[in-house]
């Protein structure tokens, strides 16, 4: 069953459930689901959506932090259950143990010996990771190595 398909089946669940917040979020994504697919005048496949869904991902932990920096603690509880449940459909994340390994070893195989060589290392790692690990975290082991 293709993801499209999965969230029509889980917005029809959300809603004989009565589960307000699941079904709104549901139709969210559909909606963006449909935006992406206008925007590359096709039908978009399981891949272009996780990325899609990887997108939504950030933006509510961007929500997040910006909703606790103002003390909007409602706010955050709202963009905390919809990361939850956007989490379901997401790739499984790669640990903080995983990713340091990955960032040692290009440096070694990219022959990396500074701050300069950061977009080399970036650039060999992110393929490699997508959209199983967030690219700030990265970003930050590789500049800790470097």
């Amino acid at each position: 069953m293709s993801l499209k398909t999965e969230f029509s089946e889980e917005t029809k669940k959300a809603m004989r459930e009565r589960n307000v917040a699941r079904r709104d979020l549901m139709r969210f994504i559909l909606a963006a689901v449909k935006n992406l697919e206008i925007e590359l005048q096709r039908e978009a496949n399981d891949e272009e959506i996780l990325q899609l869904l990887g997108k939504q991902a950030q933006q509510r932990k961007d929500s997040i932090e910006s909703f606790q920096a103002g003390g909007r603690e409602d706010l955050v509880a709202k963009e905390e259950a919809e990361l939850a449940i956007i989490s379901e459909y997401l790739p499984e994340q790669m640990s903080e143990n995983e990713i340091k390994v990955l960032v040692e070893a290009v440096i070694l195989e990219v022959g990396a010996s500074g701050p300069q060589d950061m977009g080399k290392v970036m650039g060999k790692i992110m393929p490699q990771v997508k959209g199983r690990a967030d690219g700030r975290l990265i970003n930050q082991m590789v500049r800790d190595s470097l």
